[in-house]
């Protein structure tokens, strides 16, 4: 297996991850680098916008609040986010997500993807978009059921590709 050589840190100032962004769903910043061991992003949700009910069933997923207010809906129960919540929720926990009144900024943090066909344990030279952000649509907040989806299936919005 080869290891990735290391790249330089990254610092993402304040005025950045508190941007407005576009529509009701927005990546502000997402972790590009080749080399990188790790998916990562900055996500904006606009006022009451939200992440329908998803799972993730391959990876757990670190959630860090920066600004605003929402809800983070599991099979366990509802919590309240503010800036500073964090959530730990491991692979195949489905959850939802919902901003407050202001929106939302959150980071999401995983281990990185391997390319699909891939084996995993050579998973360092290849990726995809973190979590479901790109099958996110932007105009409803619906995430796409398939992995090739071209438009939303609920408006018929152009995903992101």
């Amino acid at each position: 297996m080869t290891r990735p050589v290391p790249a330089a840190a990254v610092f993402v100032a304040p005025e950045e991850t508190a941007a407005v962004g576009r529509g009701p769903v927005s990546v502000l910043w997402s972790l590009v680098d080749g080399t990188r061991d790790l998916d990562a992003a900055v996500v904006r949700l606009g006022p009451g916008a939200g992440i329908g009910e998803h799972t993730e069933d391959a990876w757990g997923v670190l959630f860090t609040v920066l600004t605003g207010s929402g809800e983070l809906r599991t099979p366990d129960g509802t919590w309240r986010l503010a800036p500073g919540a964090l959530a730990w929720l491991p692979a195949g926990v489905s959850r939802r997500v919902d901003a407050g009144e202001e929106g939302l900024v959150y980071t999401t943090a995983h281990r990185r993807r391997p390319a699909p066909g891939a084996d995993p344990a050579e998973g360092f030279d290849a990726g995809e978009p973190v979590c479901l952000l790109g099958r996110i649509c932007s105009a409803c907040g619906r995430p796409a059921a398939e992995r090739d989806a071209r438009y939303c299936g609920r408006c018929g919005t152009p995903l992101a590709d």
